[in-house]
């Protein structure tokens, strides 16, 4: 059976990979004739767009086979522009061939590919094509790729003999070099195993368009490409696709395990949380513009389904999760202007379908101007979607001059206070905001004992913080690398609802950013320039001028390369420039890098104008309740009037941050022996007679082996702090994680026997934060009492209580880890154990409860 393997084609812009893709199918036989960009008769790249500019726009599949491989080739677009739609297609690659232009190198965009392909894990072969055209020799191609991508990288010469690869290859990794020198070989499945973990990456050299080493190339996939292994139970698919064939909608997937057939039904939910369960009427096999119907797909398959009318781009379906967003993102946003007669909001619904299609267009509507906007890479994207919405509703369009896309991140750590009790409602909120490294994006947590929150309403912050855009306070920008913490928070028993949670968790974001202030980010572009030698001090001059950090990376006396980065707002134009003074011999390449502090924020946010307190989506003032009626605080006061008080502390550095519970637990950490002697000296003698543990003794000679009695000391009791118990106990804890109340019901067990076989009085105590009216309750079982405290009352202050109110008929035992508890304890003459100890004499009870059954058993054998 042959090996199903899918993968990807990708490459900076004309460095020759659609032409690559056209050389792999004509010598596997399966199209008859060369197509050309050129001659605009290529296979793949059949949208107009695409052959009128000669590059790729939309991703593509074709099908080809070898000897022993069947391949799903997806070709993908090369332009920088268009590099979220080449990111989407990795997470379904099985393995990867990166072209490299032969005359041009490893490019910006090369390495960022290169860092997409390590990020999603790929496997990948390099293809350096135009080696026709190419001054330098072979073996210094291979030298500059390992220097600039990987020292694992290793030409496959065709040339070469056997024994010159496995030399190649003993040198590069100590696995191979032990059978090198004993003369073994090296085997090809061990050579194949290296390349799918990504442990060597075999380069190759040729002319795609010459057909050159075409069929080297396709002999080497076929050797050392290994079959993925999937999933045959449970169907799971991945959508990476959305496509129209006139009011066809087609959802392109990978299959990645299982199966799906025709007229299978698919549960699944819409991007606005609606689920919806859709029959499969059709499953297409697509090979360029051809395609094959089938009645059923395999895992491995990449198919294109008819019948599903909410599925989005990254989407799981099945056991499959959600793709990541892509780490490219668009830096520009333009004002797209429809003619006069053209209704904008009645317009904007139908133009979203062509983001449904191309997801990098990202359109949006501006609510504040009543405007649609596309947020792009680049310009070369604004012709693809005035053409797209020309040939699909025939309107022709305008798009403004592009926008920076701004993004803000806090400038150091506060903590918000979001308050929200106009009358008959009630929610607090406390947020940690803390700003992060460059790229981390936003991050939402909790740092909340249940006891001071209950888990639902802690899950309702988490989903309200992660629901909404959160924007920053210079600009209204979007906000990034930043996490938002929750710390403190309170309900009410009565008045809280859902909706009060919401306005508490979005005034503290808000109150939390005004009070911190925040940093303006802009994008930044990865750069080589490529000018002619005498243009050097022009360039030099330009580029210091737009805010570029650069240096020279290659010179000689007719061409120079500099390399750098710069801000997108300085660049983004400056290849118009670069043609004119370079008499159209310069060449600029950019790359998306990420953003970085704006170099003149205060320039911008003059020019934004934005005030943050008229921004009424984003209120940072909290609402309070006095004398039966709502009032607003502003948010420089809202401090003086929150309720709670956030477990907050001061670094050395005035940094906020939570303290660790370890840290805690040595700040208390003193010895049983130092605290009766600090009680000695504090209170004096302990005069109260000292618990004394129930001891069980055998029967004596006269009576039955199988009978015992217990001797104990009179009236002797143990109050035990139920959830210090719990989390004292690693089986207790694990269970607490998913199920309180049968955490409770197992403690309540073990005590049971421990109560029935000791004759012991115990009394277990529950705080009151974690029962859910909070009324308080008390009742026997199993022969002890179990108390749930009131409202507002610990359980450690009804333990205190109950201690000095017994008095001394009571010989008195408590359980518990809480230092000031048992500070308390000596003070009133209480013996006192930690709950690990008790956890022990339980264990050691139940042992003995085991060990008198099996005795039992025995005799009445």
């Amino acid at each position: 059976m042959k090996k199903k393997i899918t993968i990807g084609i990708l490459a900076h812009v004309d460095a020759g990979k659609t032409t690559l893709s056209e050389a792999l199918l004509f010598i596997s036989g399966r199209i008859r004739t060369l197509g050309r960009v050129d001659h605009k008769n290529t296979y793949l790249d059949t949208n107009a767009i695409e052959r009128e500019r000669g590059i790729t726009i939309f991703s593509k599949q074709a099908r080809f086979s070898s000897e022993h491989c069947d391949f799903i080739l997806l070709d993908t677009p090369g332009h920088v522009d268009f590099s979220a739609e080449t990111e989407r297609t990795l997470a379904l690659l099985d393995y990867a061939i990166l072209v490299i232009s032969a005359s041009d190198g490893a490019q910006n965009h090369t390495r960022t590919l290169w860092q997409l392909l390590e990020h999603y894990g790929v496997p990948t072969f390099l293809f350096v094509n135009k080696c026709d055209l190419a001054i330098k020799r072979k073996e210094e191609l291979e030298k500059e790729l390992a220097d600039t991508l990987s020292p694992l990288c290793v030409g496959f010469l065709e040339s070469e003999s056997r024994a010159e690869l496995e030399e190649k290859l003993a040198f590069v990794h100590e696995d191979f070099m032990e059978s090198f020198l004993a003369g073994e070989g090296i085997d090809d499945g061990d050579v194949s195993d290296l390349i799918s973990r990504r442990k060597l990456f075999p380069c190759l050299f040729g002319s795609a368009l010459r057909m050159q080493g075409i069929e080297y190339l396709l002999d080497t996939l076929d050797k050392y490409t290994l079959p993925p292994v999937y999933d045959k139970e449970g169907f799971g698919a991945r959508v990476y696709k959305i496509a129209r064939v006139g009011a066809t909608r087609l959802c392109y997937m990978k299959i990645t395990s299982g199966q799906l057939a025709a007229r299978d039904e698919i549960s699944y939910l819409s991007e606005n949380g609606t689920r919806i369960t859709e029959k499969v009427s059709q499953i297409r096999l697509y090979s360029g513009d051809k395609f094959e119907q089938t009645d059923v797909a395999a895992a491995g398959e990449i198919c294109a389904v008819i019948g599903l009318s909410a599925t989005y781009v990254g989407q799981g379906l099945g056991l499959e999760k959600d793709t990541p967003k892509p780490l490219l993102e668009p830096v520009l946003s333009y004002a797209i202007e429809l003619p006069p007669d053209c209704d904008t909001r009645v317009y904007f619904p139908k133009l979203k379908e062509l983001e449904e299609e191309e997801p990098s267009l990202h359109l949006l509507w501006n609510e504040e101007l009543s405007q649609i906007e596309a947020r792009l890479m680049g310009e070369v994207q604004t012709e693809l979607i005035r053409r797209l919405i020309r040939d699909r509703f025939s309107i022709d369009c305008t798009l403004g001059a592009g926008r920076i896309l701004y993004k803000e991140k806090a400038a150091k750590r506060v903590v918000g206070v979001g308050h929200f009790e106009p009358l008959r409602h009630y929610a607090e909120v406390q947020l940690l905001i803390e700003p992060q490294p460059k790229g981390t994006g936003l991050i939402f947590d909790t740092h909340l004992p249940e006891n001071m929150l209950d888990l639902n309403w802690q899950r309702l912050v988490l989903t309200h913080l992660y629901e909404k855009d959160h924007r920053g306070t210079l600009t209204g920008a979007l906000l990034t690398d930043t996490k938002i913490t929750l710390v403190a928070g309170k309900a009410h028993q009565k008045h809280t609802e859902g909706g009060d949670f919401r306005e508490a968790t979005y005034r503290a974001v808000r109150h939390g950013l005004m009070k911190a202030g925040c940093t303006l980010l802009e994008p930044y572009y990865k750069f080589t320039l490529e000018i002619p030698t005498p243009a050097v001090g022009r360039a030099m001059s330009d580029l210091q001028a737009r805010f570029a950090e650069f240096e020279v990376k290659g010179s000689d006396t007719e061409r120079t390369t500099l390399c750098g980065r710069a801000p997108v707002s300085t660049l983004f134009d400056y290849t118009k420039e670069v043609i004119a003074y370079t008499r159209g011999e310069g060449r600029l390449f950019c790359t998306s890098d990420g953003y970085e502090p704006c170099h003149n924020q205060d320039e911008i946010v003059a020019d934004v104008g934005y005030d943050p307190e008229a921004d009424l989506d984003n209120p940072p003032h909290s609402v309070f309740c006095a004398h039966g009626a709502g009032f607003t605080v502003h948010w420089s006061e809202v401090d003086a009037y929150k309720h709670l008080e956030a477990n907050v502390k001061e670094t050395a550095d005035g940094a906020a941050i939570l303290p660790k519970p370890s840290a805690l637990s040595r700040k208390y950490n003193i010895s049983d022996e130092e605290l009766d002697a600090l009680m000695l000296r504090l209170f004096g003698p302990i005069k109260r007679k000292q618990y004394s543990e129930p001891k069980i003794v055998s029967a004596g000679k006269s009576e039955k082996p199988h009978k015992q009695k217990t001797v104990r000391s009179q009236r002797n009791m143990v109050i035990v702090d139920g959830y210090n118990l719990i989390y004292s106990d690693e089986t207790l804890t694990k269970t607490a994680a998913f199920s309180l109340e049968k955490a409770r019901e197992e403690l309540m067990d073990l005590l049971s026997n421990y109560v029935n076989y000791t004759k012991t009085e115990l009394v277990l105590v529950f705080d009151a934060y974690l029962v859910r009216d909070g009324a308080g309750s008390e009742f026997v079982h199993d022969g002890y009492r179990v108390v749930y405290t009131k409202e507002d009352q610990t359980a450690d202050a009804y333990i205190e209580k109950m201690m000095h109110d017994l008095g001394p008929d009571y010989s008195i035992r408590t359980v518990t880890n809480d230092k000031l508890l048992q500070f308390s304890a000596v003070h009133a003459g209480v013996s006192r154990m930690t709950a690990k100890e008790f956890l022990e004499e339980l264990t050691r009870i139940g042992n003995e409860i085991t060990e008198f059954m099996r005795k039992l058993s025995q005799s009445k054998g």
